[in-house]
């Protein structure tokens, strides 16, 4: 009978020390694999006495780069308040702040891999993004638009703006159809305008030719050189593209495909961040920072965005 409870409890014993030793393992491999995004940013910031701020240099009016060669826009502007507010955190006033140009493909691993630690330009949350990264309230009501030439033909506008290739489906063998199949269309790799409108041609059956180009400059050219027909992106960065180019007439249909909303974008699993981040945006939003801010990047601020910005700025 001992000789039993004793074997029964060095049976316990052993398999404590099993289930214990698995659940070290577990925990080493997944510090081991763990990227180095995933440590507490404000943590690394601290211990690197640097803040580093990956911006697009192609994104104005949120982020670009101008004429002395640093960032600028309203992305960059918000983000320099959130390091006022890092530094603020941390008790390091002097916290070197670094600027870093990242690409439209590369700018979401940027993030993962812990080469930026916040992300300040034009990105869409979207739930896929948001698999790879994690992202602030947002800083921009954003969506998809269209940029095209002055003088193109009033029936190409017609048919973006009444949205029957967009909307539902065009006749097989219409004259619609032949018309826009032999049009041209652009979009940035790695934005959301790439998937967007692949799946509206694949749905409606469209077999236009769709050019894939590095950034929103050579998009812009494209059309220009009449290369493409029609440049689709994020409407407020073709806004400011057509007025850098007013002399070549360029033209932004008054016209959203889509609502994607912009924000900022950090490691995913980090609440510490978040909540700095998230607070600073909030309490821009409540102050009378906003409308100047918004102003100077986008026009006045009208009721609609006030409204938005209200609603997403989150109570104390």
């Amino acid at each position: 009978m001992g000789c039993t409870v004793k074997r029964e409890q060095h049976g316990s014993a052993v398999r404590l020390i099993v289930v214990t030793v698995g659940l070290l393992i577990a925990a080493l491999l997944t510090a081991v694999h763990m990227s180095p995004a995933a440590a507490a940013t404000l943590d690394r910031v601290k211990a690197a006495g640097k803040l580093t701020l990956g911006y697009r240099t192609d994104a104005q009016p949120f982020s670009y780069r101008d004429s002395s060669g640093g960032p600028d826009g309203y992305s960059v502007t918000l983000c320099q308040k959130i390091a006022d507010q890092v530094k603020a955190e941390l008790g390091l006033p002097t916290l070197s702040v670094e600027w870093v140009p990242v690409t439209v493909p590369d700018r979401l691993s940027d993030v993962q891999q812990g080469k930026i630690d916040l992300l300040c330009g034009a990105a869409s949350a979207t739930l896929t993004r948001m698999k790879e990264v994690s992202f602030s309230i947002p800083i921009f009501p954003g969506g998809i638009g269209a940029l095209l030439r002055a003088d193109s033909p009033s029936r190409l506008r017609d048919l973006l703006t009444g949205a029957p290739p967009l909307s539902h489906p065009v006749w097989r063998g219409s004259p619609a159809l032949t018309f826009l199949e032999k049009k041209t269309f652009a979009v940035v790799k790695g934005s959301t305008s790439e998937p967007w409108l692949a799946g509206r041609l694949k749905q409606f059956e469209i077999d236009a030719s769709v050019v894939v180009i590095e950034n929103y400059d050579a998009g812009v050219q494209r059309v220009l050189d009449r290369k493409a027909d029609v440049l689709f992106g994020d409407r407020a960065i073709l806004l400011q593209a057509a007025k850098r180019n007013a002399s070549e007439d360029l033209f932004v249909l008054d016209r959203l495909f889509t609502y994607e909303p912009i924000a900022l974008g950090f490691a995913r699993g980090d609440e510490d961040l978040r909540l700095l981040v998230d607070r600073t945006l909030s309490r821009t939003y409540r102050s009378k920072e906003l409308g100047p801010l918004y102003s100077k990047w986008f026009g006045s601020l009208e009721e609609g965005e006030a409204t938005f910005f209200q609603q997403s700025a989150l109570p104390e």
